[in-house]
């Protein structure tokens, strides 16, 4: 999957990262973090190019569509509900999603026919489900790891997406504190497809979140997929090597859709 994202963003090209400081220790329960960055993390993006690429522009359509406190029920119009399936459509047709659905074919996981695979994949990402008991329908895999929810005013989840993380910086609305380092090891340099990393958002802190850098929507959505249809768990973990990376996947299963998913840095390259 990852030799085949050819609509990944170039480091140094695209985009530019600025990891800057080490973020400090954040109590439990506590929104106040040292600022160890005083200039945002992304440096600088091509945005330009990012919404040229087709599946991004759909992918940045959905940004805006969900209301991010659980526990307030999701409207969803037909507009909305239009804009999930463009983007599905335009996934489907990368060799991202091609090879992903190919192989999940061969596991016996997903229909053969692609009308019925984006059904699978809508059940997966879109279909709204209870993440708030005390609400309605509130949430869906889609809106909290790509674009993030908060609990009860105090507490960020999810928002485990580089896109999102850049446009919410962008408008002033998330403020990177610094970057997480990997058992106090190596500085993650600008070339880091994978960061751990402390932010405010909401006027909340996020201590730890951690998120690819770089890769299209289409191969986090694969890359979920492929995890969540392979395993029936409430929690599954599975450790892959991408591009001299060790990762962790972690998916948690809410039902028939995906509660969060993330990668987890066990080793980078160098190390």
């Amino acid at each position: 999957l990852w030799a085949l994202d050819r609509n990944r963003l170039r480091p140094g090209s695209d985009y530019i990262i600025s990891p800057q400081g080490r973020a400090g220790y954040v109590a439990q329960g506590s929104n106040y973090a040292t600022d160890r960055a005083q200039a945002p993390l992304f440096t600088y993006v091509d945005e330009a190019k990012l919404r040229s690429i087709e599946t991004y522009a759909h992918f940045i359509n959905l940004l805006d569509n969900y209301e991010t406190s659980t526990g307030v029920s999701e409207t969803v119009t037909s507009e909305e509900l239009q804009e999930n399936r463009l983007f599905l459509d335009a996934i489907m047709e990368t060799d991202v999603m091609m090879s992903a659905h190919q192989y999940l074919i061969e596991k016996g996981k997903s229909p053969m026919d692609p009308a019925q695979f984006k059904n699978q994949l809508f059940d997966i990402w879109f279909r709204l489900y209870h993440r708030d008991r005390s609400g309605g329908e509130d949430s869906c895999g889609f809106e909290h790891v790509f674009v993030g929810e908060t609990k009860n005013g105090k507490k960020i989840m999810g928002l485990h997406n580089w896109v999102q993380f850049y446009l919410q910086e962008k408008h002033g609305h998330v403020d990177y504190k610094g970057f997480k380092a990997r058992n106090n090891k190596k500085t993650p340099d600008e070339d880091d497809h994978v960061l751990k990393l402390q932010f405010s958002w909401k006027g909340l802190v996020k201590p730890i979140g951690s998120s690819f850098i770089g890769v299209s929507p289409e191969f986090e959505v694969a890359l979920y997929t492929i995890v969540f249809l392979m395993s029936t768990a409430k929690t599954t973990s599975v450790l892959v090597e991408v591009n001299a990376y060790v990762l962790e996947l972690v998916v948690y299963r809410h039902g028939r859709s995906i509660g969060s998913s993330y990668p987890k840095l066990v080793s980078g390259r160098d190390e």
